[in-house]
């Protein structure tokens, strides 16, 4: 796990990955700000830092607060992070992400654009508090070769503002997740129906994004299976061999799988089926507490099965020299669940100790 590995062009001082992981903390437009510049910095040691969900365009948004890369605004904010984090000896990519039916008119301006009019259940965050969700407009072509160039600009901007690459998010029931299963998709044109129709929006995207800035800047993130925001998917096993196949094509630095779990056939098969990196993040208990190990444990028993790297999210947002801590078997910060997301500030985000810090902050152990 602390051995060097390399990804691509670069080289990375350990094998551990901090996941992306939504924070709420940039402005209400899209901008990155001094906090999550300080923040990333802080989490300098892992490996390689992935930032969390960007939308790549306005109508992409899914929750209030949350970055954006589609102006000189959010690239100069996102610049202002890059050179926090390489001053502090880091590497990072950025994902990006359109939530498609994950979204709201009182958060976008837009109404939320999907595969197929089927809305998310329930309600969703807004700017104004809890709202019922709204029905999305189905894509048009038109509208899928707009997104597709859209990701291609974001990925773009992401070099200049100084990322190593980018992961195109297509998981965790997300727009491009959402073309994979047959129950937010019901369309019966070339992107609907039948397997290679479903995967074709993602692997499009992924395309355009190796094209504009290369392969060798580019992963991809999926997770079969899993039901965050009322994701179902009942042929994982035909439809991500297949993804995984034509996305391997292209050539991409790396594929990051979520929820990794060794015990599972589907995972030997798509590692398989993967000729690059394998970033797996392991399969800890959602929701419930974090293990007392951070997830060690299960990173190790990953990388024995065949991964690469490991990505971790929650142990890394609650332990800034999570890597320190990790090599020294030394106790983790507790996680204040309540400052996760939403609440803005640095409560809960940049004031969590490391252990050279003094007794008595937050968190710190005795």
């Amino acid at each position: 796990m602390f051995r060097p590995a390399r990804l691509g062009a670069l080289s990375l001082a350990n094998r551990l990955v901090m996941a992306p992981m939504t924070r709420n903390r940039a402005s209400a437009t899209g901008v990155p700000g001094q906090l999550m510049a300080t923040y990333y910095a802080q989490r300098a040691s892992a490996g390689l830092i992935i930032a969390e969900a960007t939308t790549p365009n306005a109508v992409g948004a899914t929750y209030p607060d949350i970055p954006a890369l589609y102006d000189d605004a959010h690239e100069a904010g996102w610049r202002r992070v890059t050179d926090a984090v390489r001053a502090a000896g880091g590497q990072m990519f950025l994902q990006l992400q359109h939530g498609g039916r994950v979204g709201h008119p009182e958060t976008s301006g837009h109404q939320p654009l999907a595969p197929s009019p089927v809305p998310l259940p329930g309600t969703i965050v807004t700017p104004s508090g809890h709202r019922p969700t709204v029905v999305p407009r189905e894509m048009t072509e038109d509208d899928i070769r707009v997104t597709v160039a859209d990701f291609a600009a974001a990925a773009r901007r992401a070099v200049d503002a100084g990322f190593a690459g980018v992961e195109v998010h297509s998981a965790n029931g997300y727009l491009l997740h959402q073309f994979l299963s047959r129950d937010t998709n019901r369309r019966t044109d070339g992107y609907g129906g039948q397997v290679a129709h479903r995967i074709r929006f993602t692997v499009e995207v992924v395309r355009a994004v190796t094209d504009a800035i290369g392969a060798e800047r580019v992963g991809v993130r999926i997770a079969p299976g899993v039901t965050a925001n009322a994701m179902r998917e009942d042929d994982t096993d035909d439809v991500y061999p297949a993804l995984v196949s034509a996305l391997a094509e292209l050539g991409p630095a790396y594929l990051h799988l979520v929820f990794a779990d060794p015990a599972e056939p589907l995972f030997h098969t798509l590692r398989g089926i993967w000729p690059h990196t394998l970033i797996a993040n392991p399969a800890l208990p959602w929701p419930g507490p974090l293990p007392a190990d951070g997830g060690r444990g299960a990173a190790e028993r990953l990388l024995t099965a065949g991964a690469d790297l490991i990505a971790l999210g929650r142990a890394f947002l609650a332990n800034p020299d999570l890597v320190t801590r990790l090599r020294s078997g030394a106790p983790l910060n507790p996680i204040r669940d309540a400052h996760l997301m939403y609440v803005g500030g640095e409560t809960g985000y940049t004031d969590y100790p490391t252990l050279a810090e003094a007794p008595g902050r937050p968190g710190t152990p005795a």
